[in-house]
């Protein structure tokens, strides 16, 4: 076959980069000759940036499919385990919180159980035992269970930048990945206006049929050099800045949260993410309503004297994401096609959804890329629009008063597709089928917490007749209820676990 599509440049390491590298390698099984060539070309220079380090459920299949073990993964990356993320004063700023946990209601796909709980604010609790798991600092899985696996769905809290220094030991040393340690240079184009090659200050110029940017927010091959437009949705979410600081915990025993804290302030919120020898601690803010100087001073107060002599690191983005994410024959992944915020971590998501794609769908010969590109910018905008919406919930819904708040209630800042999801949900809620797309990245059981714990409180009693499952539902809550009590006695202490299974797994 001509045109062949046999080799990929990723330019750009990181997270994304090694990542990106490590799914299209494995999936391809880069170590044989008749395998895709794998290359990486990175900057010795240019810092790893990031504002958290939080990670969706979908990494323990995407780790596992690339060949690591979880153990190693928690030993080099500092990880914990998420079972969720617990949402403080986001409602009425008065200590109140709700979380939105990674298992998903009792009876879910076969039975909605929000219109048969006492009382629907609390909802994850009545319908879920992680509520409960995560308030007494409990891992989500007992020794017996293997790696991987677990009686609660959970993610990762880990150190990004570790991860990233996993993977690319992964690629080279078992996934016969090539590294090339130097800086882009330049870029030439072909004559219909795809990338031919780049050129590096150090090493020959390297030509590819596939580009994947991983350059991080510079965009340099989609944004900078193929020049697609970017979009900003700061109309939407207003966030533009973060300070993130790296916080020792007091005592080497101290507990390890086992979900995001996210905390709500005047303007934005603070994360709390807890690694086994640290914690990752972080402000996000609009720019527009509070000052770098509020802002840090809303953190200082939140740490008290564990934040006491250490500096705060500034980041600044804008919010919003490329109009197209495949052109030509260049692909963006991670934050140079977008970023839009941390809450709810869906960031390197994004980056192991869009590698997948790539690997199970890297076009044959170069003539179907163009198909292959339609198809994946179709798929990426619906997601990007779908993440917006679902953050947007976190905010629009809320009671307090400032400025900043009341700003993200204005109808004019919500989007018709949210507008039409709650129009419908007034009446009966978010239900499976409103989520039954390939695309979806989160599932009603998401949609369902979040909105319940912001006191959203759909009026059943206009389509009564439809819930007349009642004993079911009682038997359901009741095995809740016991299944709750069951793991509260069984489940071991967060950094008790992660200790006593690492020490077992040497």
């Amino acid at each position: 076959m001509t045109n062949t599509v046999k080799t990929i440049a990723i330019v750009g390491g990181g997270t994304a980069g090694w990542l990106t590298a490590s799914i299209i390698a494995s999936h391809h099984k880069s170590a044989s000759n008749n395998s895709v060539n794998v290359i990486l070309i990175e900057s010795s220079n240019i810092p790893t940036i990031g504002v958290g380090e939080g990670t969706w459920p979908t990494l323990k299949n995407t780790l596992q499919d690339i060949g690591l073990k979880e153990s190693d993964v928690f030993r080099k990356c500092h990880a914990a385990f998420k079972q969720g993320a617990k949402f403080t004063n986001w409602v009425h700023g008065n200590g109140d919180f709700y979380y939105h946990p990674f298992t998903v209601p009792l009876g879910y796909g076969r039975i909605d159980l929000a219109p048969y709980v006492n009382n629907i604010e609390n909802y994850a609790i009545e319908s879920n035992f992680q509520h409960h798991i995560c308030e007494k600092g409990l891992a989500p899985r007992t020794f017996a269970e293997g790696e991987y696996q677990g009686t609660c769905n959970y993610a990762y809290h880990l150190d990004a930048s570790m991860l990233g220094e996993m993977l690319k030991e992964h690629c080279i040393n078992k996934l016969n990945v090539t590294q090339i340690v130097d800086t882009v240079k330049s870029v030439t184009l072909s004559n219909d206006g795809s990338i031919k090659s780049v050129v590096l200050n150090e090493h020959n110029e390297v030509d590819a049929d596939l580009f994947v940017d991983c350059t991080g927010a510079s965009s340099l091959l989609l944004g900078k050099t193929l020049g697609v437009p970017f979009k900003p949705v700061d109309d939407v979410l207003f966030n533009d800045s973060a300070l993130a600081m790296q916080v020792p915990y007091e005592n080497d025993d101290d507990p390890v949260a086992t979900h995001t804290i996210a905390t709500a302030q005047n303007t934005g919120w603070i994360w709390d993410i807890g690694l086994t020898h640290r914690r990752g601690v972080g402000h996000v803010y609009s720019s527009k309503y509070i000052t770098d100087d509020e802002a840090e001073n809303n953190l200082r107060t939140y740490l008290g004297k564990a934040g006491e002599g250490i500096s705060c690191r500034k980041i600044s983005y804008k919010p919003g994401y490329h109009e197209r994410f495949w052109e030509k024959n260049c692909v963006a992944v991670g934050m140079s096609a977008g970023f839009v915020e941390p809450l709810e971590a869906t960031a390197i998501m994004l980056v192991e959804i869009s590698a997948r794609y790539i690997a199970e769908n890297l076009p044959a010969s170069k003539e179907n890329m163009l198909i292959t590109a339609k198809r994946f910018n179709s798929q990426m905008d619906y997601r990007w629009g779908r993440i917006i919406d679902f953050l947007k919930l976190h905010y629009m819904l809320t009671k307090r008063k400032e400025p900043y708040w009341q700003a993200h209630c204005d109808p004019k800042t919500i989007p018709e597709s949210l507008k039409e999801d709650l129009a419908i949900w007034k009446y009966k809620g978010p239900t499976i089928s409103d989520f039954q797309g390939a695309n979806e990245l989160f599932p009603a059981a998401s949609y369902q917490y979040v909105l319940y714990g912001m006191g959203f409180k759909p009026d059943f009693t206009v389509q009564q007749h439809l819930y007349q499952e009642h004993l079911q539902a009682d038997r359901l809550i009741k095995r809740n209820e016991q299944l709750t009590e069951q793991m509260l006695q069984t489940l071991q202490p967060h950094r008790h676990f992660i200790n006593q299974w690492l020490s077992a797994t040497k």
